[in-house]
């Protein structure tokens, strides 16, 4: 069942119970009569993400090694350049080139990289990391996600998320971000489909490859993580797919009954 925290239960096709999004209805005030934010009580930073290998059914993670991984992602990479059009970087010329970047964001202290590997194929299709790290205020940003075509809309790409938002909440943090150029709308409703609520677009953030960026960011808080887990554990299970490998029941279905905000612009 998914656990929800207010009235208005529905029913999705799998089962699924879920009513509206968690609200903090207490509204603490200074003497003064002032409202300020509810005390977040027995708080302790968590730690730093660790370099530990996760594996699911469909997906294992794995730190990002040039050596382990360079090649063999330029390969599952190849002639799809317009992966790299809202990235910082790329699209790479060679694989020298690649594994030189590889390299580079690997030994990068402010990130966490990991290298994607399908478990339905064996082979390593993608990147994700970890960034924007804040032990002490609980909040932490997944990007710099790169799915090369065979990983795009797999069980193993949704996965991957699902264990690395799992580790998030798990460690106790308190808040998982995730930001895209607002014009890229496969990644807005990537977000949205994984559960992330949207939650508004900063105008002019930053320049990228000598362009303007308008950044939309979303984000799924600790309260939500619950009901979240669920929906995943239901979409995933071998029940929710047909002997075709096809799902039975869209993911997005299920998060939206979990989700604060939805994007607009989808």
């Amino acid at each position: 069942m998914v656990r929800r925290y207010e009235k208005g239960a529905v029913q999705s096709p799998l089962g699924l119970h879920a009513c509206a999004p968690y609200h903090c209805v207490m509204k603490p005030q200074t003497p003064s009569g002032a409202p300020i934010g509810a005390i977040v009580e027995n708080w302790t930073p968590p730690s730093l993400p660790a370099w530990l290998t996760r594996t699911g059914r469909f997906a294992a993670l794995e730190r990002l090694d040039p050596d382990a991984h360079a090649a063999l992602l330029y390969r599952a990479f190849a002639g799809a350049d317009t992966l790299w059009d809202y990235m910082p970087d790329g699209p790479f010329s060679s694989a020298a080139q690649f594994h030189r970047w590889v390299r580079d964001i690997a030994a990068r202290e402010e990130q966490v990289f990991y290298a994607i590997r399908n478990l339905q194929t064996g082979n390593w299709e993608g990147i994700a990391s970890y960034l924007r790290i804040d032990p002490q205020a609980g909040s932490i940003e997944v990007g710099n996600i790169s799915f090369s075509p065979t990983l795009q809309q797999t069980p193993a790409a949704t996965e991957a998320i699902f264990l690395m938002m799992q580790w998030v909440f798990e460690a106790g943090y308190r808040r998982f971000e995730w930001k895209c150029n607002a014009l890229n709308t496969p990644s807005r409703r990537a977000a949205q489909r994984f559960g992330f609520s949207f939650e508004g677009v900063f105008r002019q953030a930053v320049v990228v490859k000598g362009r303007n960026r308008d950044t939309a960011w979303f984000a799924v808080i600790d309260k939500e993580w619950p009901a979240l887990k669920e929906a995943y554990a239901a979409w995933l299970a071998p029940a929710n797919f047909d002997t075709a490998g096809q799902q039975r029941e869209r993911l997005g279905d299920m998060t939206g009954l979990v989700r604060a905000a939805s994007d607009p612009s989808l």
